[in-house]
């Protein structure tokens, strides 16, 4: 997704102060105040951003009235990203060139607030490193281990767990916090626990919760296992994509209680969104969406990618041949995240000209004509003709833009189901035990 720069917002007056505006949330009831540590100059450039941000959001239709809206407007995010890497180097090289934004420096500052008020992830740690006296400028080697998620993605979790003030609320894998601060600012405060494996960025993280003084608070610890100490909650929330639903989290559910994370599969081209609703009877409902985008997923899960194969690609897109199935529109998620689990170990170039669809382990590939009834395949696995008896299969089915997950099987497998009958989609989701882990 493209940055899209903030526009210039030069209130009547000055800006409320923040201390003075605390956030409502549907039934009135004052959350816990924000504490920003900033100078009256910084309050009313900041508030100007925010105020941006929030209607941008509201005019792309992706954020609506209500208290997520509200937290949004009061959180100055600049505490919780106080600077950034930027990728200068172009898909593929390696190592990578980056240049870090320091926002408390003048020669940073309008990038940085633009960036961090932007629509894009907020990336913040290179493999690991200690977050304090980063040095700004540029820095060449290392792979991200920690950003914050973009926007976007964060108003929907937020909105689709319908977050209201007194509600017990857990994150996992929160980062840098942003997600975690703005369901304090609903919930109110004492009631906001993250759960972060990695001891730097708690500290980190937990000491700029502190300056905002939301009342949030992270705990090292395993995500995987949830934070046992304090369940149940009436809210879960996962900042990190797994294969399969952990137990304890299910575990910790409370009665009435919503749970929501992203399943990846080895492609990240098809991510589903897996919403976990425990009822009030304590029964468990579970529903599959395809997203267009999803979460990063838990340290040590490796991820297929088409980049090496982009040159030969090139060189050679394969053997052209009629297909009857025109490229499948993006938009059609219930496909594409079928294809993830019943046409695995592929992934697919969205920096391609057209559709292209890349086996890498298999040394195949597919290239879509431009709307000619035409397909390139190279390889010895037909990765088209794979497509095409699945698309074929999702259309008998019922063309299906959801799915039933099962949690329940006594022996611990969880599986997935269009619905009913011998035409139905079914799959069975990867353990967890099959995930390799990183060592403590």
């Amino acid at each position: 997704m493209n940055e899209v720069p903030n526009s210039a917002v030069t209130p009547a007056a000055a800006p409320p102060d923040p201390l003075e505006c605390p956030v409502l949330t549907d039934n009135t009831v004052p959350a816990a105040p924000l504490l920003p540590s900033q100078s009256a100059a910084d309050t009313f450039e900041t508030v100007a951003d925010r105020a941006a941000m929030v209607a941008r959001l509201e005019e792309s239709g992706k954020l609506g009235p209500g208290p997520v809206r509200e937290a949004l407007l009061a959180l100055p995010r600049e505490i919780l990203l106080p600077h950034a890497y930027v990728r200068v180097s172009g898909p593929g090289v390696d190592p990578i060139d980056w240049r870090l934004l320091d926002g408390s420096h003048p020669d940073d500052r309008q990038e940085w607030l633009e960036l961090i008020h932007s629509d894009e992830s907020i990336l913040l740690q290179r493999d690991g490193e200690p977050l304090d006296a980063l040095p700004r400028g540029p820095v060449t080697g290392g792979h991200m281990t920690s950003m914050s998620t973009y926007t976007p993605a964060t108003i929907e979790a937020l909105q689709a767990m319908e977050l209201g003030s007194g509600l017990r609320y857990l994150e996992l894998g929160p980062g840098p916090g942003v997600s975690l601060a703005l369901a304090a600012a609903i919930t109110g405060p004492g009631l906001a626990t993250g759960v972060e494996r990695d001891g730097l960025m708690v500290a980190f993280a937990q000491r700029n919760l502190d300056r905002l003084g939301v009342g949030a608070e992270v705990i090292e610890g395993d995500a995987l296992e949830g934070h046992e100490a304090r369940a149940p909650y009436d809210r879960i929330h996962s900042g990190i994509g797994v294969p399969s639903v952990p137990e304890p989290w299910v575990e910790q559910l409370a009665p009435g209680g919503r749970l929501l994370t992203t399943l990846v599969t080895r492609t990240p081209s098809w991510p589903g969104q897996l919403l976990v609703t425990r009822t009030t009877a304590g029964t468990v409902e579970a529903v599959l969406r395809g997203r267009p985008r999803g979460y990063r997923p838990l340290l040590g899960y490796r991820w297929l990618n088409a980049v090496d194969h982009r040159a030969r690609i090139k060189d050679d897109p394969g053997t052209a041949r009629s297909t009857r199935l025109a490229p499948p529109p993006d938009e059609a998620y219930g496909f594409w995240l079928a294809a993830a689990y019943l046409a695995p170990g592929l992934v697919r170039d969205f920096q391609a000209e057209t559709m292209t669809i890349v086996a890498p382990e298999d040394d195949s590939w597919a290239v879509s004509g431009s709307g000619d009834g035409t397909v390139r395949v190279h390889g010895p696995r037909d990765v088209w003709a794979e497509l095409e008896d699945l698309h074929a299969r999702w259309e008998q089915a019922g063309r299906p833009e959801q799915y039933r997950v099962d949690l329940r099987d006594s022996a611990g497998a969880q599986h997935v189901t269009s619905g009913e009958g011998p035409k139905a989609l079914a799959w069975t989701l990867s353990p967890l035990a099959a995930v390799p882990r990183q060592a403590p």
